[in-house]
């Protein structure tokens, strides 16, 4: 069923800023958004998070946060190894470690198999017109993006599936990103995030923009007094100078020297808690929160354990 957004004052004046800021006809802006699909999910949507009744009370909020990805290893190393050519080439050319880049595609599409459960055009105009609410002026923003990026890659936006909240392809760029980060890794004219080469080097170029430093170690387990942390603030917005930590010891070798944030993971009974360097930092620009980031690393790590296990050496070596 399709629902004429035509009529709406704001969705006149925003047509009315596409056609004149942008050049968009408006005979075609007028069939978009006098058809937007009043349901613009394409499938029913995936539960969330199952783990097993009382296994799931039984965990902390790290271990139902991370047990979504951990299980992702396998098909990770498979991947790395299928695009082992291009994953090179962006570590070559950025300074990315090829397994935090599947790593991330990982998380964000299963390696392509989640993509997205939404038409994104349509979603995005019901989050922009259908309340007015705060985030209405981001998804106005997202879907001005969207309509330009499908003018300049000449693509119908009717066609583009993705999030609820209107991220796109296998490295789940939001459109407003696209301009700045996507790039065409593959050479063939086009910037496009359901292109595994396009994702990988964009993921790649990301991170480099937000000053990735090549070689450098992102994150290390510590040790601490007791089973809970509270001794000092944690997160990633806080950073310390090693030598006021003397009672936190990293476990293992850490090949960085500047100053650490404290990461906190929420177990059942305990606290784990890591140092985290500039690089867990940078991840955090792909989405700000410590545990997706830590998420990222620790799937990283597995891949490339799994990686060089399988194939008896690192990718970059």
């Amino acid at each position: 069923m399709a629902v004429d957004y035509t009529q709406k004052p704001q969705v006149k004046n925003f047509m009315h800023s596409m056609q004149y800021k942008y050049g968009f006809k408006k005979k075609t802006l007028n069939t978009w958004f006098k058809h937007v699909r009043k349901n613009s999910y394409i499938r029913r949507l995936r539960q969330g998070l199952y783990c097993g009744g009382g296994r799931c009370r039984s965990m902390g909020s790290w271990d139902k946060y991370y047990f979504q990805f951990r299980k992702r290893a396998g098909g990770g190393v498979y991947f790395m190894h299928k695009f082992k050519k291009t994953l090179k080439r962006a570590y070559k050319r950025y300074g990315v470690p090829p397994e935090y880049i599947t790593a991330i595609i990982g998380i964000e599409s299963n390696y392509g198999v989640m993509r997205g459960d939404y038409f994104v055009f349509d979603r995005l105009v019901h989050l922009s017109f259908d309340k007015n609410d705060r985030r209405a002026k981001f998804y106005r923003k997202q879907l001005k993006a969207l309509l330009r990026l499908s003018a300049r890659e000449k693509i119908d936006p009717k066609d583009i599936r993705g999030s609820s909240s209107g991220a796109i392809g296998l490295a789940q760029f939001i459109p407003s990103t696209y301009k700045a980060f996507a790039v065409d890794f593959n050479k063939d004219g086009k910037k496009q995030m359901n292109n595994v080469v396009d994702a990988i080097g964009s993921i790649a170029y990301y991170f480099k923009r937000h000053h990735w430093r090549k070689d450098e170690d992102v994150a290390v387990r510590v040790k601490y007094k007791g089973n809970r942390f509270d001794a000092l603030p944690t997160g990633y917005t806080h950073t310390y100078y090693r030598k006021n930590l003397e009672d936190i010891k990293p476990r293992d070798e850490f090949n960085y020297h500047g100053k650490v944030s404290l990461i906190k993971l929420e177990k059942h009974r305990w606290d784990e808690l890591w140092y985290g360097g500039k690089n867990f930092y940078v991840i955090t620009r792909y989405n700000h929160s410590s545990y997706y980031a830590m998420s990222v690393h620790l799937l990283a790590q597995q891949i490339k354990k799994g990686y060089k296990k399988r194939y008896h050496k690192n990718l970059v070596e």
